[in-house]
């Protein structure tokens, strides 16, 4: 749509016709709905979910989700007429209103934060002021008086509809243009308007058909043989086309055609005698709207047989699912767990519903998308960031149109106009990376698929090798069904995991820059026998820092408290927080020395390094910085699974369960740094690590080894790594967080205090906590303090922490409490500025 908007609708005459109002989600951050009058003639049209555009403020044109409809006129303003409705039927379903609700209570944003992060780019739309001629105004009579640069205007908008206001400083050469615009307006000489255009545009091919009537009436396609044959070259397309479209065993194969690249394309064939023939009505060329996805055809296969143990672990989940919404699938990892999802999806389809299947990073779709293509074929749709705009919008207009009934997806899968869901499967539960942390919604993909799935009347049942330590708590509480995979699938067997102290191999002059001895020569056998590895170090970059050798200079972030991380592949160094980034210079900006050496070690060091040591071992590295790209994560892996690749670097993308049957050897370089980490998850989130990572070993017949580098050997939770002892982690996590209060037995809210002037920030927080202190009671409010990374992005950082009890807390009262602290602290003339961020259940 694009197309001059009329802001102002004449009075409708006084009839007895009911004046209908609607609620609407407006994309900004705004505490309440804002109601716009619904104009007789679109009544009809109007309905709950579809978009519509609206004028906000001033000139400003938006597009917004209608969230109810009434006849009720707003008491303290009047409302504005709906401009136009975009959409024949609702974009939006009515659980995911309901969603979208509960998301913006419990997380405590709003509503068109929930829209704004829900919605599609390419299912928004864009405005841009523009400028055109007065209808009134006619500058070959008007006797207007006019400055050169107004006359430059108003000649170009006779020569053009509407010109931009960036077109209009163009033609000035850059010259300030708004006193003239307003001048102008002042003439009636101009008018503003906004021009709104929708994003979203289907995929278009150009193909080509023979025309009807040499395929319907016999003998005409003798007669075009006849015909061409003076001309050799057209009579080529001709004999290509037939090839491509074999009319002559099915006339109707033509009405589809062929796309006309594949002619065009074709080195053997002339593109001018194609186009030729298009001009003589030989071939007719056409316009087809196609899907952006590779995944239009019927399934390659059907699923495996479940072992004996898959099977008995499914019959014991869809016996759960009788008495419990919720089922965890508690699998040692390589236990094929993926299989009995497969089997489930299946079993859900028979039924006719829908099924969401959550994985937590992208890493993890290209592997898993590959296997349930070849089982459910068309039915499939994926979901992801590295998808363009336009084709997240496709898979959202498919999902309405029934056209995708499994989809596979990231946490923001969640969003997806679902509303038939017969099963939500959540894979790795126990991630991370199903938070959001900016901007908000600052949400948890699993919980918010618990709270979708119940909206809906659905089973979720979650999978994972090491549960959170909440969801095992459920199991345990019998609020969730348990069911456990104990064996590797086959004759797999769990890898053989051995530490290796660092401190002793130092002492011996074992270790080769950061790889003993030990783990050097595992890599090296494995190589020889054509097998693989992968390797794991928790940081990318080339090195964490760089330090001056003489006077220990450390190059810093400009914005953020934080040191600059070395990239040897751009030669630059770069903030991991804010992208900051600077070259790397070539002698000490402080003493002038130039003995600058890099400190400590990350992922491409170890591709650099392991390359020198192993010349003949092709290396590949994934991490953030090697997989921007679109198709990078599947090239990545493509190669590993090839074998084109022997040693796979990575960071933790390498540890989420990736499939890779010649992988013999593992190894953790820096396990340390990940277990002495200032947060009460942390040997959780060693455990789980260290677990997952070494479940890519030894997956099929070969025998799999695990080597953890260590300056700490006797840390307690290497033992329960290498003993596969979940319950005894679970076991000590959950004294320790009963002791302390942590969740499960509380919930937690962080909050952010933000300002670009450091005591300002500490006293907004100071008032803040005395304020949270006062409506909630000591006990429930820790700080505030100053957090490990103390500025980001120029803004000075304080933390207050709230910890409400969850057997004897109204959360709904608390949280209400908690945004009258905010509000009230943002009233208070000294901290107008301040900005806080709420983050609730924070990781």
């Amino acid at each position: 749509m694009s197309e001059l908007l009329n802001f102002n609708y004449p009075p409708e005459p006084a009839t007895d016709r009911v004046t209908l109002f609607a609620d609407v989600i407006l994309p900004l951050p705004l505490p309440k709905l804002y109601t716009y009058r619904i104009p007789f003639e679109m009544n009809d049209e109007v309905m709950v979910g579809v978009r519509v555009i609206v004028q906000f403020g001033g000139k400003r044109v938006l597009s917004c989700i209608v969230a109810d409809i009434h006849e009720n006129a707003p008491a303290d303003y009047q409302a504005k007429y709906i401009l136009d409705v975009l959409d024949d039927k609702p974009i939006v379903t009515a659980p995911q209103l309901k969603l979208f609700k509960w998301i913006a209570d419990y997380y405590m944003c709003t509503l068109g934060e929930v829209i704004n992060a829900a919605l599609p780019a390419a299912l928004k739309l864009s405005s841009e002021s523009r400028i055109q001629l007065h209808p009134h105004y006619n500058p070959e009579e008007d006797e207007l008086i006019l400055a050169a640069q107004e006359e430059k205007i108003i000649f170009a908008l006779q020569n053009n509809q509407a010109l931009t206001f960036t077109e209009v400083s163009t033609l000035l050469q850059g010259k300030p243009y708004h006193k003239y615009i307003k001048s102008l307006i002042q003439k009636e000489a101009i008018i503003i308007f906004e021009q709104v255009s929708e994003k979203f545009s289907p995929k278009v091919v150009k193909k080509v058909r023979l025309t009807e009537h040499f395929v319907q009436e016999e003998g005409m396609l003798e007669e075009l043989f006849n015909q061409l044959t003076p001309q050799p070259k057209q009579l080529d397309v001709l004999l290509n086309y037939l090839q491509l479209v074999p009319v002559h065993q099915d006339i109707h194969l033509n009405y589809k055609g062929i796309e006309k690249g594949a002619l065009v394309n074709n080195p053997h064939l002339s593109a001018s005698s194609i186009n030729t023939l298009i001009k003589k009505g030989v071939l007719e060329q056409f316009d087809q709207v196609v899907s952006r996805f590779p995944m239009d055809k019927e399934p390659q296969q059907l699923p495996m047989a479940l072992s004996e143990h898959q099977l008995q672990a499914k019959d014991e989940i869809l016996g759960l699912f009788k008495e419990k919404d919720t089922v965890l699938l508690h699998g040692v990892t390589g236990s094929g767990k993926t299989e009995v999802y497969i089997d489930l999806i299946k079993h859900a389809l028979e039924g006719g519903g829908q099924v969401l299947y959550l994985l937590p990073e992208i890493a993890l779709t290209a592997q898993i998308v590959t296997r349930l293509m070849k089982v459910f074929g068309d039915k499939l749709g994926v979901y992801h960031s590295k998808f363009s705009d336009n084709e997240r919008a496709e898979v959202w207009q498919g999902i309405l149109a029934g056209r995708f009934q499994v989809v596979v997806g990231v946490r923001s899968s969640v969003f997806l106009p679902f509303h038939d869901l017969s099963l939500v499967i959540i894979d790795e539960e126990h991630e991370a990376s199903y938070k959001q942390y900016d901007p908000a919604p600052r949400y948890n993909a699993r919980e918010t698929a618990l709270v979708m799935a119940n909206l809906q009347g659905t089973k979720t049942l979650l999978g994972s090798a090491t549960p959170s330590i909440e969801s095992y708590y459920n199991c345990k509480t019998g609020r969730w069904g348990l069911v456990s995979m104990t064996k590797r699938f086959g004759q797999a067997q769990l890898p053989e995991i051995e530490l290796i102290n660092v401190r002793d191999e130092q002492h011996r002059k074992n270790m080769h820059s950061h790889f003993s001895g030990k783990l050097l020569g595992a890599i090296e056998a494995r190589l020889q026998r054509n097998e693989q590895v992968i390797l794991f170090q928790n940081r990318r970059g080339y090195a964490p820092f760089i330090s001056c050798d003489e006077c220990s200079w450390i190059p810093k972030c400009k914005f953020c408290a934080v040191s600059l991380s070395y990239h040897k592949y751009n030669n630059e160094l770069r903030c991991h927080y804010c992208g900051y980034h600077e070259r790397m210079p070539h002698d000490c900006p402080a003493c002038g020395a130039t003995s600058l050496k890099s400190m400590g070690f990350g992922t491409e060091k170890v591709e650099d390094e392991l390359k020198l040591m192993l010349p003949n071992a092709e290396v590949q590295r994934m991490d953030l910085d090697t997989t921007k790209k679109k198709n990078s994560y599947q090239q990545i892996i493509s190669d590993f699974e090839s074998g084109r690749t022997n040693v796979l670097v990575g960071t933790q993308m390498v540890t989420k369960g990736l499939d890779f049957e010649n992988v013999s050897l593992v190894g953790i370089l820096n396990a340390d740094t990940i277990i002495n980490f200032p947060d009460y998850r942390a040997h959780e989130r060693a455990y789980q690590l260290f677990v997952q990572v070494s479940g890519r070993a030894g997956r099929k017949s070969k025998p799999g080894a695990v080597l953890i580098q260590t300056r700490d050997p006797k840390q307690p939770i290497f033992t329960k790594v290498s003993n596969n002892d979940y319950q005894s982690l679970y076991d000590h996590e959950i004294e320790e967080r009963l002791r302390f209060g942590y969740p499960p037995f509380t919930r937690m809210i962080r909050l952010t205090v933000k300002h670009n002037d450091e005591p300002t920030a500490e006293n907004a927080a100071i008032v803040l906590a005395k304020d949270l202190t006062d409506r909630l009671g000591k006990p429930q409010v820790l700080g505030p303090e100053v957090p490990y990374i103390f500025k980001i992005r120029n803004l000075f950082l304080q933390e207050i922490h709230i910890k409400l009890p969850r057997e004897t807390t109204n959360l709904k009262a608390a949280k209400h409490q908690v945004a009258q602290a905010v509000f009230n602290l943002r009233l208070l003339p000294d901290f107008k500025s301040v900005r806080v961020v709420v983050d609730v259940d924070p990781m």
